[in-house]
């Protein structure tokens, strides 16, 4: 009974995730939606190896072929999920489905291995090794079956360095976009890429001792299964927050930027800079948590390249690290005038998404912990009011 519950545990945790996923497009948008898919994917694994492991002999044959090509398909589509983040704008099975050509190859060659395999040797082959007949049939299996293996592990390295590459690549154009770029962007997708990590090297160390050996080895399931649930968890609580990592298509309404010049005249620069610094100065634009750079073209007129370049070149900075620039400054006028506030109360009145986001904007922009930076400003607050008393 144990056993089994541990071989369903991840089956329960891809379900929820597939329902928690899933919404509205427009609000949710499309990589949320597709990952909730490839949850329902690895939901399909993980209950035919339930039927392999209970066992359910009867069944599990028929489940055989599907699990192959799912299993076939799951670093592709996750690859796919990761293309979503960062260059793709929706999922076109024109465009996409070249990335599951491998997989579909090898399954159908290993659907014809079975298909012209009796069907008792079929089923021997799968959960007896030992008891072999003189058939080269089941022969043919193995060597296919070593094959995916092999496709498997190339196709673990390939998903992994591509989305890892998609992250550096794109990584830069979600600072220019979001203010709170920490807890939406290049953390959590490495966490994503990490935990398909550490979920593959679980699965190629049990592929490695054996399906025949796991049959009595219910220790052993129990301590991989625990890792595959704790993987896909792990995945499904980082992909509900992850947005874009590419916002490039998220510039609906914005002024054409085809309708002005590429070169921005001087002029035309130091009247941004100053309407720039006028919203962020003034309006205090950047206590809003969830600011980006297009909510800044709408209110200063103009397009996203300009309002960039202004931000780059002549306040020497990304749009994220601007935006928390104010804030830290904000944060440090708070702090003095009301030094017992909680930490997330403090994040919420400077226009941080949450307090780990501060935090981490603190580290990047002073090289210290908010505790250390806070301390600090505590220090010369002190030794102000001591050289006020001392004159």
């Amino acid at each position: 009974m144990i056993k089994e519950l541990f071989l369903l545990s991840p089956v329960f945790v891809s379900l929820f995730w597939f329902a928690a996923l899933a919404g509205d497009k427009r609000k949710f948008g499309t990589p949320r939606l597709f990952l909730s898919k490839f949850m329902l994917l690895t939901g399909f694994i993980f209950f035919s190896h339930f039927l392999y492991f209970a066992p359910y002999r009867n069944i599990y044959p028929y489940f055989d072929i599907p699990l192959q090509f799912i299993g076939l398909s799951v670093f592709p589509v996750y690859h796919i999920y990761f293309r979503l983040l960062t260059v793709d704008e929706k999922f076109s099975f024109n465009k996409h489905s070249k990335y599951l050509i491998v997989s579909t190859i090898i399954t159908l060659v290993y659907f014809v291995a079975v298909v012209i395999t009796p069907f008792s040797q079929y089923t021997t082959w799968l959960f007896n090794k030992a008891d072999r007949s003189v058939s080269p049939y089941p022969d043919y299996l193995e060597i296919i079956r070593t094959v995916m293996l092999i496709t498997m592990l190339l196709q673990l390295i390939i998903t992994v360095t591509g989305n890892y590459i998609l992250i550096r690549k794109y990584g830069d154009k979600a600072e220019q976009y979001y203010s709170n770029i920490p807890d939406k962007k290049n953390e959590n997708a490495k966490m994503l890429n990490f935990s398909l990590i550490v979920a593959s090297i679980a699965s190629f160390v049990l592929i490695a001792l054996g399906r025949y050996f796991l049959f009595s080895q219910d220790f052993i399931i129990c301590i991989g299964w625990s890792v595959f649930t704790i993987s896909l968890f792990i995945i499904g609580e980082l992909g509900i927050k992850q947005l874009p990592i590419n916002p490039a298509y998220e510039t609906a309404a914005a002024p054409d930027v085809n309708n002005q010049p590429d070169e921005m005249p001087q002029n035309i620069r130091e009247q941004l800079m100053s309407r720039i610094f006028e919203e962020f100065e003034t309006n205090k634009i950047y206590l809003k948590n969830d600011l980006n750079i297009m909510d800044v073209v709408k209110l200063v007129g103009t397009n996203r390249t300009y309002v960039s370049s202004v931000i780059n070149q002549n306040f020497n900075n990304n749009f994220s690290s601007y935006v928390n620039s104010f804030r830290i400054r904000e944060l440090k006028r708070i702090i003095e005038e009301n030094p017992g506030l909680t930490i997330q109360i403090l994040a919420e009145r400077c226009g941080f998404g949450s307090a780990n986001s501060m935090k981490r904007a603190i580290m990047v922009q002073t090289g210290l912990t908010f505790s250390e930076w806070k301390n600090r400003i505590s220090i010369k607050k002190q030794n102000k009011i001591l050289e006020h008393q001392s004159e």
